[in-house]
């Protein structure tokens, strides 16, 4: 199964524009033989805080009309974004919709950033799904770096993590590239690290979008200043 890892740089709180980069991204992808693509955390605002948490405009819920060009690419798309909730704050939201536009399931990040933390509400529960034979666990940046939500994963049978993330210049460079493959050698599951490249509010991102087999082996990267996927064929 080919899996596409995705990277770009967001239009600041305009889910329109960015809806359209992620259909073209998730056509790239298809043409390269993937049935699956991963965006980066707060692909459909970019990392904006302040807008998100004055503007509930910019949350989505799973049936948003703003994202049915997308979920009709045909190719199973994972998207991160601000996510309504039973409270008065959003949650920090992973979307995962199959090939025909379904909605297969949705996670929430489990481990807020600092700056995160005065805005977002905390999910409590793993995310899961299965697809063509194979186990997914679900995780979004700072989740990643908690041992023991990766470790579930992997004793849970799921033989692929997928992270949707946002890792800068300076120490980013550094974390994303040791983090994830020490994912993939410890976990022993695949691991594809969606990513930003370019401004997305305080930050710049620093791109690569990668993907590792199990043991850390890089099977495939990304530049680090291209709207674009890296697509690898995992099993």
């Amino acid at each position: 199964m080919k899996i596409a890892a995705a990277q770009l740089t967001c239009a600041p709180a305009d889910i329109p524009a960015n809806v359209r980069q992620l259909v073209a991204l998730s056509g790239q992808a298809r043409s390269q033989g993937a049935e699956l693509i991963v965006f980066p955390e707060f692909a459909l605002t970019g990392y904006e805080l302040e807008a998100l948490a004055a503007d509930p405009n910019l949350w989505t819920a799973p049936d948003d009309a703003r994202l049915d060009d997308l979920r009709s690419t045909g190719i199973t798309t994972v998207v991160n974004c601000a996510v309504p909730t039973d409270g008065p704050r959003p949650a920090i939201g992973t979307y995962v919709y199959g090939s025909d536009g379904e909605l297969i399931t949705t996670y929430l990040k489990q481990h807020l950033y600092e700056n995160e933390q005065g805005i977002f509400t905390a999910g409590n529960r793993d995310g899961r799904f299965e697809l063509n034979n194979l186990r997914f666990a679900l995780a979004t940046c700072f989740d990643n770096h908690f041992p023991d939500l990766i470790a579930r994963g992997a004793a849970d049978g799921c033989q692929v993590h997928l992270a949707s993330s946002l890792y800068g210049t300076g120490n980013g460079i550094h974390e994303r590239a040791t983090v994830y493959p020490g994912i993939a050698k410890d976990s022993d599951m695949h691991v594809v690290l969606a990513n930003h490249v370019g401004p997305s509010g305080p930050w710049t991102g620093c791109g690569r979008a990668a993907l590792w087999a199990p043991g850390g082996a890089l099977l495939t990267e990304a530049d680090d200043r291209s709207t674009t996927v890296a697509v690898a064929d995992l099993l």
